[in-house]
């Protein structure tokens, strides 16, 4: 599909009632393109990819997604392989749980818990700013334009531990090397902000979106 096309794409963005919306939308924007909010199952059917951003607490999110419907539609979506981004919590939620929030259940799409970056150490949690993200297959679409690694902007106390490593698409240190993204299929999400990390954030969303599209 070319760039030109870009604004076709119909892009979803999970609204839980928190989050990140605007920021992403004004991402989505920037690109050319006018993302819908997903706030009701009935959402889904007028969408070809989906965008779960988050910003918040991960038992909160769980609450709000269920408050809402949107378990449901969000599983069917990721078990039929659709093309699914997600940031920060919309990373975490993907996973069975998270030491966050004991007892609470994530979508359990992929297998693995979301744990804490260690205590009693002089390491500054939430980790805040500016990081490396080092990929692991450079030659990946969804890194297009970027190199071996490039830095993100990130704000987070818990990253996922993914139990299957091939799925492991970055890793980023900060006092403990962790999986600061993953890629499965047309599924892809990263634990830092791409819509706060100005030209290589833009650029990652853009190559999701593009390498996802599907041509007329």
């Amino acid at each position: 599909m070319p760039l030109d096309d870009l604004a076709k794409i119909r892009v979803g963005v999970v609204d839980y009632g928190g989050g990140n919306l605007r920021n992403v939308l004004n991402a989505l924007h920037l690109l050319g393109m006018e993302g819908s909010l997903l706030g009701q199952a009935r959402d889904f059917d007028a969408v070809d990819q989906v965008l779960f951003p988050g910003v918040g607490a991960y038992g909160d999110c769980a609450g709000q997604l269920d408050a809402r419907d949107l378990r449901a539609p969000l599983r069917d979506w990721l078990r039929s392989g659709r093309p699914y981004f997600g940031i920060c919590l919309g990373y975490q939620m993907l996973f069975e749980g998270s030491e966050e929030s004991p007892g609470v259940e994530g979508l359990g799409h992929l297998a693995g818990r979301v744990t804490r970056f260690p205590t009693g150490t002089d390491l500054k949690v939430p980790h805040m700013g500016w990081n490396e993200a080092r990929f692991r297959h450079p030659e990946d679409p969804l890194w297009a334009g970027l190199g071996g690694a490039a830095y993100f902007y990130f704000v987070h106390s818990y990253f996922p531990a993914p139990e299957d490593p091939s799925i492991i698409a970055c890793e980023t240190d900060y006092g403990v090397r962790f999986a600061s993204g993953v890629r499965q299929g047309a599924l892809a999400a990263v634990q830092f902000h791409p819509e706060r990390s100005q030209s290589a954030g833009l650029r990652l969303v853009e190559n999701f979106l593009l390498s996802n599209a599907v041509s007329d």
